[in-house]
């Protein structure tokens, strides 16, 4: 499927895009409702009935035990697979297995970003209220350079048409997050970015602006992620304690605290080898970076490294970008996912975390056996800003899925599993 037509400063969605849409919310019409009814999409090898599933916390992560009230959990690749079979996930391309992760999906970029004077959220139709706001129409199909602090709104290969009991929400994927790429999906007509409401019928767009490099992207590449969940998935703090001890969910340390199924954690200043950086920090000079170039991209032309001072603290200087880790290591089991928060807004001076989901199987299983460091992408605003070792910055809110994940993160290879401070993987070294 090509660019959408129309001249510059307008966009239309095609007439064949909007049939695909309806076409697949009219197939919905043969399921009568989901709460008297069997579902499809939560069916295949488990053919899970409506009801309350929670994982029975025995150490096994292998067992359902099903209680009377409304499902709650997050959909694993298994449902995934049914939303797609089914024709909830609407795609202009055939979705590749790379996109495929335990319990969330890699979306792509379209054939076209639209550079805009400003982001927004819309009361109606994307398509239509970008219109004024478009100053440049640039192509995706053979590759284009997105300039640094320019704000762009890209339509994504994959659209959808949700059942009424299913939601979704977006964010950017960690290798997105750690060159400093500033995403946010948009959906029509609902006025909370990242957030999909249940029965969503339409394309998803995502906001665009690369912060401290230019990058160069191609129609295809994959930027953002989304997870799809019924009901309130969010462990409550007791079942959270009892999952921090039998699973033993922090293995080197201690939260800080734990409040609405979250964990307090805090921020490492020290090297794990003497002399090593403890984190890095974004040059401003940097040349462009090609997301196509996976691993080619020095290192040292794009971050310097960052030390702390004699007295083992960290002044972060106003509007630079850095890359730090948490001070403890962390385990999501394949029953489970975590998403990074914010720890208090109140903070003011810091942005922390542009990217904070961590799939099932994250730290987890014998190919990392103490668990694996959280990579904080961290920038200070209006004043530098002093942080400490330990210091809490962030919060790790676990949500249960619907069922154990069969494929955890990491089983296929993945750049950040068993990590420590790590660069995204597009550089050549992480010295």
């Amino acid at each position: 499927m090509g660019p959408p037509p129309g001249q510059a400063g307008s966009v239309s969605i095609s007439r064949d895009e909007l049939s695909s849409f309806e076409a697949a919310r009219g197939s919905m019409a043969r399921e009568t409702t989901w709460h008297t009814r069997e579902s499809r999409i939560l069916g295949g090898s488990a053919r899970l009935r409506t009801a309350r599933w929670d994982v029975v916390a025995n150490g096994k992560n292998d067992e359902l035990q099903s209680t009377s009230g409304t499902m709650n959990g997050i959909l694993t690749h298994a449902q995934i697979d049914g939303l797609l079979n089914e024709g909830h996930i609407v795609t202009a391309a055939s979705i590749d297995q790379e996109q495929r992760q335990p319990a969330s999906l890699d979306l792509r970029l379209g054939h076209e970003a639209l550079a805009i004077r400003a982001g927004f959220l819309p009361t109606g139709r994307v398509e239509e209220q970008v219109e004024s706001l478009v100053v440049d129409r640039v192509s995706l199909t053979n590759g284009a350079v997105l300039r640094r602090n320019q704000v762009y709104l890209v339509k994504l290969l994959e659209g959808l048409a949700l059942p009424e009991h299913i939601s979704a929400r977006a964010n950017p994927r960690s290798s997105t997050g750690r060159i400093d790429v500033f995403t946010r999906t948009v959906v029509d007509g609902h006025d909370r970015f990242d957030d999909v409401p249940a029965g969503y019928t339409g394309p998803l767009w995502l906001e665009v602006v690369p912060r401290s490099f230019d990058v160069r992207v191609t129609t295809g590449q994959r930027l953002n992620q989304i997870r799809f969940f019924v009901g309130d998935p969010i462990l409550g703090d007791d079942e959270l304690a009892e999952r921090l001890e039998t699973d033993d969910l922090v293995p080197d340390g201690t939260p800080a605290d734990m409040h609405d199924g979250s964990l307090l954690l805090g921020l490492s200043l020290r090297a794990d080898v003497e002399g090593a950086p403890i984190g890095w920090r974004a040059r401003d000079d940097a040349p462009v970076l090609d997301l196509a170039n996976v691993g080619g991209h020095p290192a040292g032309e794009f971050f310097v490294p960052v030390h702390t001072s004699g007295d083992g603290t960290l002044i972060l200087k106003p509007e630079g970008f850095y890359i730090l880790a948490s001070s403890e290591r962390v385990r999501v089991p394949g029953d489970l996912a975590a998403e990074m928060l914010p720890y208090d807004v109140g903070m003011g001076e810091l942005r922390t975390n542009y990217a904070g989901f961590f799939d099932s199987g994250f730290g987890w299983g014998p190919g990392s056996p103490h668990g694996s460091r959280a990579v904080l992408e961290v920038r200070p605003h209006d004043v530098p800003f002093r942080v400490e070792h330990r210091q809490p910055i962030f919060r790790l809110q676990y949500s249960r899925t619907v069922e154990p994940c069969r494929e955890l993160y990491g089983s296929n290879g993945s750049a950040y599993q068993n990590q420590g401070l790590r660069l995204a993987r597009y550089f050549s070294t992480n010295d």
